[in-house]
């Protein structure tokens, strides 16, 4: 007979669904949970609840804020000419380390992706060609993953906007194919925003 609290388990089996957590570290992240102070356990769940409630997407770019729009959408000393393509709010983030870029952002919210059933329509692809309607924009550029689904947004986005009279770029391969930008370093991405070539 095998030894086993449900609640513990169920707490266990929802961890593990988190990313990079396997058996062992979402067991040992429930015990944790677990024996947190009353305080801490509040101030844990009080977090999360409010993250939940109150983060939403920029109905400009896509990006998560918790305001009306996202503080870069908001920055009028942002460039207004350039956007950048990313996959996921968290490149937003590495990109903005690098201190090195100034223009505006669209998270797409994935990739395009046919063995996982993903196509344009899932993606925020309407709202990155209304933000072009205006043609203020004169450059965008494709900031995507240098993975197979990565290059194929890219590609798909840069023959659905060259018909626009936009300037699509991509960014220069520093980054190595297969990683992901979230965990670039700061140079390394700034050399591929530098080094960035016309698709």
């Amino acid at each position: 007979m095998s030894y086993s609290i449900l609640p513990l388990d169920r707490l266990t089996e929802q961890l593990e669904r988190l990313p990079g957590i396997g058996r062992k570290s979402a067991a040992r992240l429930a015990f944790h949970l677990l024996y947190m102070s009353d305080k801490d356990a509040k101030n844990f769940t009080d977090a999360f609840a409010e993250a939940r409630e109150k983060i939403h997407e920029c109905p400009v770019c896509c990006n998560l804020t918790d305001g009306e729009q996202c503080p870069v959408c908001g920055d009028p000393k942002r460039q207004q000419t350039v956007i950048c393509v990313v996959e996921d709010p968290r490149d937003v983030l590495a990109i903005e380390r690098t201190r090195e870029y100034s223009g505006l952002y669209h998270v797409l919210h994935g990739t395009i992706s046919p063995i996982d059933g993903r196509g344009p329509d899932q993606l925020r692809v309407k709202e990155l060609l209304h933000r072009l309607s205006d043609e203020s924009v004169t450059e965008v550029i494709m900031a995507t993953n240098p993975t197979v689904e990565g290059d194929y947004t890219a590609m798909y986005l840069s023959r659905l906007l060259k018909p626009l009279g936009v300037k699509v770029t991509r960014l220069a391969y520093g980054i190595p194919v297969g990683g992901d930008l979230e965990y670039a370093d700061e140079v390394t991405l700034s050399r591929s925003l530098e080094g960035r070539s016309e698709l």
